[in-house]
């Protein structure tokens, strides 16, 4: 594959991911969490699809597109290993839905990223709640839940938590 298609089969299986772990989460009530804000595309497209639920955004420095721009309030500046833990002695284990996209270019920085944040991630999730990540994850009670329907394996991660 080359890099663009590489890139297309991220942004197809992110999309397919992130819809199926909204359906999934749909009954639920916890706030959501996007982990790292980029350009801001997959936060906009889980803004258009989501009502009803707080949407948090976890990253360092804002350079998101203007029209993609999460709120202040929806806003939490930061090193992730700092304020997951805040998160976490703030609202418990609530979380409905995470999406994460590490985004990085180097598997193996990316994998001990992964393993670092998961624990973190895996705390704040709420029992029935689903994370979706552009990388493997290594939790120890969230289960890998089969790709929807047009997501490329290896291209995006979902996990639940069970009930």
């Amino acid at each position: 594959m080359t890099r663009l298609d590489l890139f297309i089969a991220r942004m197809v299986s992110q999309r397919a991911c992130i819809d199926h772990a909204i359906e999934l989460t749909a009954d639920m009530s916890g706030p959501v969490f996007e982990l790292g804000l980029g350009n801001g595309r997959t936060f906009d497209h889980i803004r258009d699809r989501i009502s009803g639920r707080d949407i948090l955004v976890f990253e360092r420095t804002v350079a998101s597109h203007p029209e993609s721009t999460p709120t202040d309030e929806q806003l939490v500046m930061g090193d992730v290993f700092e304020t997951l833990p805040r998160m976490l002695e703030r609202l418990g284990p609530t979380v409905s839905f995470a999406h994460a996209d590490l985004g990085g270019h180097n598997p193996k920085k990316n994998a001990g990223f992964a393993r670092a944040v998961s624990p973190l991630i895996e705390a704040v999730m709420a029992p029935g709640g689903v994370m979706v990540a552009s990388d493997r994850m290594y939790f120890d009670t969230l289960i890998e839940l089969p790709r929807p329907e047009g997501a490329i394996p290896d291209r995006a991660f979902i996990y639940r938590k069970p009930t």
